[in-house]
């Protein structure tokens, strides 16, 4: 049985869904002031109207002529579904790509996280394809520090969280700012927001904590900034934005339909990052990778490999965590009482559970001083999968016990 190992790069965070834009939202469904609000976000200028009753929006660019919608201002008049369906109909006819993202507003409530890199371009504007999956990954990559954030503060999380955090992910959608100069990501409020409010907090306490380093010189202010949720994930995530470029801003907007979160800012003023930052973000990155601190744990888990270079001593197990630990798999040394109880947990198909130090070197990926393996009981739906789970894979177990290594 193999494991995806764990520093493999992070799967691609789910894209725009394929909305039915034969079938935009239904008039009744949709708030005129959420309407209006996403417009304006999504550069339509308001060129008029009836004041307190509608008004007339062009998309960006457009002048005074050519498509324009009319939107009412509320439901108090009762021509106000009718303009409204005509404006949803528009938008889903339109061309224009803001219409796109609006339509993605109103279909899922999201709070709305963007990023841009001033990289250089080549001529005619051209950039190199690189630009585009550097981007990509340096958003990727901060999206996955919020999400850990929200699941604990801790200056390096490792492997830790990093199934609930990619769970909180799924629900994600990505896809190119409207221009095609930057990316956007589309949150949803009813299941993703602590993300957005955790990395909106995160970024700006970076900020803070870099301009402190800047005029002090020293690196207290990163200390603080764990409890924003800051960390060794986001730090490595924004210099990977900078490097490279001349500059970086990443701007978080609150759903119009939602309003802003307590202890946020309104506005959506990008946070701004530079070459210059990326020093500190490295001091800080290895600071928080050097001070996390290990911890003292008891686990439980099922035995996947066994490995020792001779027929008695000590020797090496790897663990799939059930409980106790919040990472996927475990390495740890037995001393040779251990090490058979291990062995024979594994052929009855018993988990075990084991005290020991989560070590933060390496990514709290290795048990140490492990001891007092004892197996657990367990009922008999569980053992009976487990039996079957260790059939399936018994010749990992009898190339363990004659001494190969697998990993």
């Amino acid at each position: 049985m193999k494991h995806r190992p764990a520093d493999e790069p992070l799967r691609s965070v789910r894209p725009h869904p394929d909305l039915p834009w034969d079938s935009p939202p239904a008039p009744e469904q949709v708030d005129p002031a959420v309407l209006g609000a996403l417009l304006l976000r999504h550069g339509w200028q308001r060129r008029g109207g009836a004041p307190g009753r509608y008004g007339r929006w062009t998309p960006p660019g457009q002048g005074s002529g050519g498509t324009s919608l009319l939107v009412p201002e509320s439901r108090a008049f009762p021509d106000s579904d009718d303009l409204l369906g005509e404006a949803l109909v528009a938008l889903a006819r339109s061309g224009t790509p803001s219409a796109r993202e609006v339509l993605v507003g109103l279909a899922v409530p999201s709070d709305e996280i963007r990023w841009w890199r001033d990289a250089p371009t080549g001529p005619a504007g051209a950039a190199p394809w690189t630009v585009e999956e550097h981007l990509r990954t340096a958003a990727r990559q901060m999206l996955l520090a919020g999400a850990l954030a929200t699941r604990a503060r801790a200056g390096y999380h490792g492997v830790r969280h990093r199934r609930a955090a990619l769970a909180l992910l799924a629900d994600v959608l990505v896809g190119p700012a409207a221009g095609g100069d930057g990316l956007a990501a589309f949150v949803p409020v009813d299941t993703a927001r602590p993300l957005a409010v955790r990395l909106h907090q995160a970024l700006h306490a970076t900020r803070e904590a870099i301009d402190y380093q800047r005029a002090t010189g020293g690196m207290d202010a990163f200390d603080g900034a764990v409890e924003a949720g800051v960390s060794r994930e986001l730090t490595d995530a924004v210099a990977a934005l900078v490097r490279g470029t001349e500059g970086a801003r990443i701007a978080v907007e609150w759903a119009p339909s939602a309003g802003v979160p307590e202890g946020c800012a309104a506005g959506g003023e990008p946070v701004e990052f530079s070459p210059g930052d990326l020093p500190v973000l490295r001091e800080a990155g290895a600071r928080y990778a050097r001070e996390e601190p290990s911890v003292t744990v008891r686990v439980t888990g099922t035995v996947v490999r066994l490995r020792r270079s001779g027929p008695s001593g000590e020797g090496s197990v790897r663990l799939r965590v059930l409980a106790g630990a919040d990472v996927p798999h475990l390495r740890l040394t037995l001393d040779e009482d251990d090490y058979r109880i291990a062995g024979q947990a594994h052929l009855v198909g018993l988990p075990v559970r084991v005290h020991g130090r989560l070590e933060s070197r390496g990514g709290f990926r290795r048990l140490t001083g492990a001891c007092g393996v004892v197996p657990v009981q367990v009922d008999e739906a569980d053992r009976d999968r487990l039996m079957k789970s260790l059939q399936e894979n018994l010749d990992f177990f009898e190339e363990a016990c004659s001494g190969e290594d697998r990993d």
